[in-house]
């Protein structure tokens, strides 16, 4: 019988996850149930020395707890370097954004491991190279009207040519400082301000697509495939429907339209070696194509009793053997 697979998963702490809706925990859970063993470190715990990359990391056992307050995981031993090439056989890169140079720095070294030989997933590259609200433009026919932009002027004639906008940064996450602003708005110039003191990058403006009151649609994708979604619906007095925003998740099928969203972007994905994928859909239009750490399945697979982790799980070992 061969030997489970040797996988190091470059996430957040531990401790701070919500277990009952965490991706990365679920696909940890799967992985150790099938005789996979595991590894835990932060980004920050990533070095180069010596031509080689080598990540600060713990061996973990992960358990769902049977009640509240119960622990969810164990180190089984000290931390120890691992030369990630050499001790390692799969790293899932897993840590949420923000999406700025030290998570860039990450792709940049797990990249150089990737060459030695360790399977990185979602690759590295292509990570760095997929930000959720660029890659995205790739598909320009498949989104509602989009401006990227630094300019006030901008922002204001593509208000007046589409009505309602939403204003959101290029590099935020989980429905962070997403702004709905209304065709009479008067506060669009002291928004655009606001981003530009904040922010160093240009801003994304959309068309505000009212049927986000029906929900915002997150499908997976496993290596180019569609797995499963579910329907986020927005709390009461909010158009975001993240679930960390307060949105809800309900169950859902793909509509045609969908169907053929995930059809036009699959073959990108899977060339790419994007393999884990969650995109965001608004009545028919694509919005966001999420490659760092997309969530949704524990729920997806609670409404529908598929098993995404298996999914996921089965292509990464047809990947590692075809190394």
């Amino acid at each position: 019988m061969a030997r489970g697979l040797r996988i190091a998963v470059q996430m957040d702490a531990l401790n701070q996850i919500n277990v009952a809706g965490d991706s990365t925990f679920a696909l940890m859970l799967e992985a150790q149930a099938r005789g996979h063993r595991l590894w835990h470190y932060l980004a920050d715990q990533l070095d180069w020395e010596e031509g080689r990359v080598v990540a600060t990391a713990r061996a973990v056992e992960v358990m769902r707890p049977g009640n509240a307050g119960e622990p969810h995981f164990r180190w089984l031993d000290e931390p120890q370097r691992l030369d990630l090439a050499a001790d390692i056989d799969v790293v899932l890169m897993r840590q949420d954004p923000p999406f700025e140079m030290a998570y860039i720095t990450a792709t940049h070294l797990l990249e150089l491991a990737q060459a030695q030989g360790v399977l990185v997933v979602n690759d590295p590259a292509s990570v760095r190279n997929a930000p959720e609200k660029l890659f995205v433009l790739n598909f320009a026919e498949l989104m509602p009207p989009t401006l990227v932009t630094r300019s006030l002027s901008a922002a204001q004639a593509f208000r007046a040519k589409h009505g309602e906008i939403v204003v959101k940064p290029l590099y935020g996450n989980a429905g962070t400082a997403v702004f709905h602003v209304g065709a009479g708005d008067s506060n669009l110039p002291a928004l655009v301000e606001l981003f530009g003191q904040v922010w160093r990058e240009p801003f994304m403006v959309q068309a505000f697509l009212p049927d986000v009151s029906k929900g915002d649609k997150r499908i997976v994708l496993i290596d180019g495939e569609p797995a499963g979604a579910i329907n986020r619906m927005p709390k009461h007095g909010e158009i975001r429907s993240n679930l960390a925003a307060g949105g809800s998740a309900h169950a859902t099928e793909l509509t045609p339209d969908e169907q053929l969203i995930c059809a036009r972007i699959g073959p990108d994905l899977k060339r790419l070696g994007l393999l884990f994928v969650g995109i965001d859909v608004i009545a028919g239009r694509l919005t966001e194509i999420n490659v760092t750490s997309p969530t949704g399945i524990v729920a997806i697979d609670r409404f529908n009793g598929t098993n995404i982790p298996a999914l996921f799980w089965d292509r990464v070992a047809m990947l590692k053997a075809a190394q």
